[in-house]
């Protein structure tokens, strides 16, 4: 997918966010603009705009910066920690991380800290999709579609999951969510990320 993909965009709080950690990190792991470039297989000048949050990359690249800094996008997003047992976050809080031209739209909800798995809601209009790019071997997501019907393609196979059905998607390949159907579909999403390297 390319750096600027037709497939949507990543939101410009999200942008700002990510790419101010992103600068942060990058700064204290005594790592320059070009070697981060290099190491995430992204230009220098498209780093630097990304940490000024003046670019529109792909979460696949924000993914992949992440990953050559030892960590997770979500994980850039959380600026403190804290002890409590337990976080939460309220209606109209949660993150707004990608929207399409068409109106479809992904918010994370959760996710752990190490990013071994995160929560997302997504409304996917009628007619759009969403390409997604393999995760680490053995990764996996989970799905319970709330309204609407959703289709997943993977390899050479394609489901259709009605509201009140669920599915597990091996994450570790191409796939894509669409919505073939004439009204919105929204579903929530829990990704469980494998370990890099195991």
């Amino acid at each position: 997918m390319p750096a600027d993909s037709h497939d949507g965009e990543l939101t410009s709080n999200f942008l700002a966010q990510v790419g101010a950690r992103i600068r942060a990190v990058r700064t204290e792991r005594s790592l320059t603009v070009q070697q981060l470039a290099d190491q995430a297989g992204i230009s220098r000048r498209l780093l630097t705009q990304i940490e000024l949050g003046q670019a529109n990359p792909s979460l696949v690249t924000v993914t992949r910066i992440a990953r050559q800094l030892d960590t997770e996008f979500t994980s850039l997003l959380q600026t403190t920690t804290t002890e409590s047992p337990i976080t939460t976050h309220h209606a109209g809080s949660h993150l707004l991380v990608w929207t399409s031209p068409a109106g479809s739209t992904a918010h994370l909800l959760e996710a752990t800290d190490s990013r071994s798995a995160d929560l997302w809601l997504w409304r996917l209009v009628p007619g759009d999709s969403y390409p997604g790019q393999a995760d680490p071997s053995r990764s996996q997501e989970l799905f319970y579609v709330l309204t609407g019907t959703l289709t997943i393609t993977a390899d050479d196979q394609q489901v259709t999951i009605p509201a009140g059905a669920s599915a597990r998607l091996r994450s570790d390949r191409l796939y894509t969510y669409a919505n073939n159907g004439h009204d919105p579909v929204r579903f929530v999403r829990t990704v469980a990320l494998a370990a890099r390297g195991g």
